[in-house]
């Protein structure tokens, strides 16, 4: 296949190296948005660059300028993904009080499932066909960092500040019950009605849940 030609916005002119620069990270952006919408909706199987460059307003050439292949694109669009991913899992404090922080870790989950929708349905995809792309993320470093959270965990509990709980499944209980409104928000919708956040009421019952939980 012949070198796709540089985009219109590119080629006319002789634009200086800064504002070159800017107008390939304005469009690279610009592609890596519409192909979130697309992988979020179709998964990688169903997705295909000539729908990631329509929902982008682009040609398929111009896509190929920025990205040789779909599989660049998901790969670049999850690389941005996987270290914010981390974050709220991260932020919990050994220093603070334990019950504050696995709370305040569980609203932090709820906040991205409010703000990234579409980022965590691009995760789900992914873990559903097997996590070929981020095996390594996810055997070293949410490992490492789910290894380490689960330790400390179990030290609260140990000293009777904390409720005794098995740490892991705490952990994979707050992702199945934050995640949920993301990456099922449609069924959400379907049941609740369409004019419904379906986020609503999910931060006081999950404080409930959690507060009786973990009380000693």
């Amino acid at each position: 296949m012949p070198a796709p030609k540089k985009p219109a916005a590119e080629s006319s002119g002789t634009p200086a190296r800064g504002s070159r620069s800017r107008i390939q990270q304005r469009n690279r952006q610009i592609i890596l948005d519409a192909a979130l919408e697309v992988f979020s909706t179709h998964g990688f199987r169903g997705a295909t660059l000539d729908q990631i460059a329509a929902q982008a307003g682009l040609s398929k050439p111009n896509l190929l300028y920025y990205f040789d292949s779909k599989d660049a694109i998901h790969r670049d669009l999850l690389t941005q993904l996987l270290d914010t991913w981390l974050d709220p899992l991260r932020m919990l404090d050994p220093e603070g009080d334990p019950q504050a922080e696995i709370m305040a870790y569980m609203r932090r989950k709820l906040e991205m499932a409010r703000d990234f929708p579409r980022e965590s349905r691009l995760f789900a995809n992914e873990i559903l066909q097997g996590a070929p792309r981020i095996e390594s993320f996810i055997c070293n470093d949410l490992r490492h960092l789910v290894d380490e959270k689960a330790q400390l965990i179990t030290e609260w509990t140990q000293a009777g500040r904390i409720a005794p709980v098995d740490p892991y499944h705490l952990i994979f209980s707050i992702w199945a019950l934050t995640q949920h409104y993301a990456d099922f928000a449609a069924q959400i919708r379907m049941i609740r009605g369409a004019q419904h956040d379906p986020l609503d009421g999910a931060e006081p019952f999950l404080a409930q849940l959690y507060t009786r939980l973990l009380s000693p």
